[in-house]
This record gives C-alpha cells, structure tokens and sequence, in this order.
C-alpha cells in the first residue's frame, strides 16, 4: 500500500528495469497478495512493508497491528502456500525460496546507561509501533518452527540517510533549520539510538538474506551511539558552515526542547558481532561521514 509516507519518485531510477515491477495493493489482502505470487512466480519475499513511525502508533495503534501484524501474516501465510507442499516439505524447484523479514531494535525495548540488544535478548516492547513489529517477529518465527519455512529476521537500529521522510528526526532538524523554524527535540535530548547509515543497512540485508542460516536472526547495528542533543548539535554545526545564516549566527538559536513523547524509550544500541562475524558485514560509515552525505542530500531537495 503507498501511504502517505511512500514516495515512487524514490524508485525513479528503476523505472525502466526489466526485473522492476510496481503494484500499488495492501498486504492485508490475501487474493492479491496470491495473485502476485501466481503471475510473477515469487521465489523469495525481502518483507520491508510497515508503518514505522512511533508518534503514529501512539495516535493510531490500529493501522500499525493491521500492517505490521496481519499483513506479515498474510505475506508468510501465502508464501507458504505457494511454495510448500506440506509441512517442511518444499515443492519441486522451490527448495532455495526464502522470506525476510525486515525488524526493529525497538522489539527489545529500552536500555539503561549500559548494555547492548543482541539477539538473545528478551522481547520487551514499549509502544504500539514495536509491539506490533514484535509480534511479526514472531508469528515469522512460528512459520519456520511450524511449518520448515525458510526465513531470516534482521532488526536494525536507527536508519538515516538519503530519501528518508520529511517527519523523521534527521530530515525534521534540517529543513526547520534551514527555514528558520523552531527545531523541536524531545524532553531532556538525552535520548540516545543506535545510528545506521542506510546504505549500511541495505548491504547488511542483501548479504543475510543471500548467505544467512536458515531460522536466524541478525542485529544490524552502525555502533554509532549518538543522543538527540549530539544529532541537533551536529547537523546545526554542519549547516553553519555549508549554508551560513545572513547574520552570522548559529542555527543552534532554533532548537526548541517540546514535551517528551509518551512511553520514549531512553536508549537502544545493537550488538552486531553476530553478522560481523558470521557473515563477515561491516557498516562503511560512521555518524560523522554519514551525516555529512545526508545534509547535502537534504539541502538540495529542500533547495
């Protein structure tokens, strides 16, 4: 389904490739979804479609269990279907079909000033967003232990990079700087993730989803722990001296502390030493180069 958080301007440089095909349809709709496996004969599913943003969740809890819940049902149950027989029995030149599932650190819930989230760690989700993610994870979990399923579950940490939506935290600090608006941080900005570039992130995923363990799961991780106040401090020292204000000053003048998010998480950070060493994935960027890219990325489409 394209909510208003898709964008198909992002995909424009697939356009024209042969192996490029874009359906506009909801997840949660079993006859298309069996359709599309039909037509197109889908030998692998990387499942990214969910709705991610937390303030929504708080507002709309209930488009987020639709989504994220029943749609990954939907998604596994017809994968199955189309690819098996019977229990752990695949049919004939379906043997090598996979189903990733694409996850968050929230699952986990919140850490205090120490630790890490490895994949051993016990589920403990803290808002409708993560619940519902939690629960995907394990209704896929469920399919592989029920049924031989061939599945994989990565759960990344903080993404950010080119082409993110405008109400994400890194885009919503550059565009209210660069228009001179208030720039609004939760409570105290103390709030620390887990930054993982998105290119990071991508490679991460193609390399689990071609050379992961049948039934696993990998945390993908940047190990760039970074509070709210460090973001804002940064991304404003940056702006400062790539689109300077008339007067001189600082865009720091504009972050505006607003009454913090209800049930915020205080911090997240990943172990990755699971994919670093198993599948031999390293994130290429670190906060401070990544976030260089994605400022002059964002100055030129808000130019």
């Amino acid at each position: 389904m394209l909510t208003y958080a898709g964008n198909l301007a992002n995909l424009k440089e697939l356009e024209n490739h042969p192996t490029y095909k874009f359906i506009q349809g909801n997840i949660c709709n079993r006859e298309l979804v069996q359709h599309i496996f039909e037509t197109y004969d889908i030998r692998g599913v990387i499942h990214f479609a969910a709705e991610s943003h937390v303030d929504n969740s708080i507002a709309n809890p209930e488009a987020f269990i639709l989504t994220n819940s029943n749609g990954t049902f939907t998604l596994l149950d017809v994968a199955k279907r189309y690819w098996m027989l019977e229990p752990f029995t695949y049919k004939k030149g379906y043997e090598s079909c996979r189903f990733h599932h694409i996850s968050t650190d929230e699952v986990y819930g919140t850490l205090g000033e120490t630790g890490l989230f490895m994949e051993t760690t016990p589920y403990a989700p803290n808002s409708p967003y993560s619940a519902s993610k939690a629960a995907s994870d394990m209704i896929v979990r469920s399919y592989h232990h029920t049924y031989g399923l061939d599945v994989v579950t990565t759960n990344c940490s903080n993404n950010y990079g080119q082409k993110q939506h405008d109400e994400k935290l890194i885009p919503t600090i550059i565009r209210k700087a660069i228009r001179q608006q208030p720039i609004p941080i939760y409570g105290d900005g103390k709030n620390v993730r887990d930054w993982l570039y998105v290119l990071d992130h991508c490679k991460g995923i193609d390399l689990v989803y071609h050379t992961g363990k049948n039934g696993e799961t990998y945390n993908i991780g940047g190990r760039n722990e970074r509070n709210n106040l460090y973001i804002v401090d940064t991304i404003c020292t940056i702006l400062d001296t790539k689109k300077p204000l008339p007067n001189g000053q600082s865009y720091k003048q504009f972050i505006t502390f607003v009454k913090d998010r209800a049930g915020h998480d205080r911090r997240y950070a990943i172990d990755a030493t699971k994919i670093e060493t198993e599948l031999g994935w390293k994130a290429d960027e670190n906060f401070e180069t990544g976030i260089e890219k994605t400022i002059a990325w964002y100055l030129e489409k808000y130019q």
